[in-house]
């Protein structure tokens, strides 16, 4: 075989070499699993006002509970397609688990309308210029936050939430 020949070989063997650990490392994980830098960490604390009756509202009051913290709102379409699940987890955990929604980039009057036509029975509180959902590192809504008694975020879900989903995070932090 001319050197060339052998040339072609070795890049040819190399460029399989770069795509093979490409695929291996790419195969097998999870697409929806999205890193981020607060996992394991405490969860940043805020104090913002319900919107229903104005109170202020610290997340340290909650330390001791586990906590599910969704950012929201009225103008995302999956938002709205995941306002069901929250409302049957809330009735079916809020003996055990802490339940807060927290408005993303929305006015309090969009906000208020939308709650009054399809419910809320747990707490809406109001982050007027996003400040929490920044601390929280929110790229988008909904994203949806699971907080264990100790006030570490244990996990993240960036996406519409089903039932499954937040049956098995509620369990990981009610461990």
């Amino acid at each position: 075989m001319s050197k060339t020949a052998w040339a072609l070989f070795a890049v040819l063997g190399v460029a399989l070499g770069a795509m093979w650990l490409v695929f291996h490392k790419s195969f097998g994980n999870d697409p929806h699993a999205v890193p981020f830098e607060l996992a394991g960490k405490p969860a940043p604390r805020f104090t913002m006002k319900r919107l229903d009756t104005g109170e202020l509202v610290k997340l340290e009051d909650f330390i001791g509970r586990p906590i599910v913290l969704n950012f929201w709102a009225t103008w995302c379409g999956p938002c709205k397609e995941e306002h069901p699940v929250l409302q049957w987890a809330y009735q079916k955990w809020q003996r055990d688990v802490v339940f807060l929604g927290v408005v993303f980039e929305d006015t309090e009057e969009n906000t208020k309308a939308f709650l009054v036509q399809n419910g809320s029975s747990w707490p809406q509180l109001y982050d007027p210029k996003s400040t929490v959902a920044v601390d929280f590192g929110v790229a988008g809504v909904p994203e949806t936050y699971f907080i264990n008694r100790s006030g570490v975020i244990v996990g993240k879900y960036p996406y519409p939430i089903d039932p499954q989903t937040m049956t098995k995070r509620i369990s990981e932090i009610l461990q």
